[in-house]
């Protein structure tokens, strides 16, 4: 992972990676990180987050949250994706995820996809997750943060199982759909039979 090390060498200061989760799911909202990374950060084991355990992504999880390093978060809720689309949605959270950072990072590392309405200089890398320790740290904390909002779900909507698939389209859930019609956190332009 040595695009941060590319970026440091041509002069940027201060490199947030930014990454989202939710993007195929038939509920809950999309959910992106701005992670800012520096020339210090260490933590063996961190990798692009669908590659990880879910302990390990909660252990991670804990460190990146430990008030060591900035992060920001952007939610972008069902309502809306249905109403600007999945891809834009996805953008608009990486927008929010960059504006909820505590300074502006003078680099951005974004993981196949351009942030909309910023000057800021940015690089969108295909697999970025697993070449920018950056954008994986941020893939880490958009998956934790989406998975805690699933479980908070399932309290308020019970019987779709969220804190297990998090809303994706697995068979129960498909049966639950059957059974109980769609909540309201699930996406109506995606196909939910």
């Amino acid at each position: 992972m040595v695009r941060e090390e590319a970026a440091w060498k041509q002069g940027y200061q201060m490199i947030a990676g930014l990454d989202e989760a939710g993007r195929g799911p038939l509920a809950g909202p999309v959910v992106a990180a701005a992670f800012v990374i520096k020339p210090d950060f260490k933590y063996v084991g961190l990798n692009d987050s669908k590659q990880m355990t879910e302990l390990q992504r909660k252990k991670c999880f804990e460190f990146l949250k430990s008030g060591a390093w900035e992060y920001g978060v952007g939610i972008v809720e069902p309502i809306e994706i249905d109403e600007i689309n999945i891809y834009q949605a996805s953008r608009q959270a990486m927008r929010k995820a960059l504006l909820a950072l505590p300074k502006a990072p003078d680099c951005l590392l974004v993981d196949a996809l351009i942030v909309p309405e910023t000057e800021i200089y940015q690089e969108s890398i295909i697999h970025g997750d697993a070449l920018s320790i950056a954008i994986a740290a941020a893939s880490v904390v958009a998956k934790c943060v989406r998975d805690r909002l699933m479980e908070e779900y399932e309290i308020t909507y019970p019987g779709y199982g969220f804190a297990k698939h998090k809303g994706y389209g697995t068979v129960a859930h498909y049966q639950a759909l059957a059974e109980l019609g769609p909540s309201p956190i699930h996406r109506r332009s995606f196909r939910l039979e």
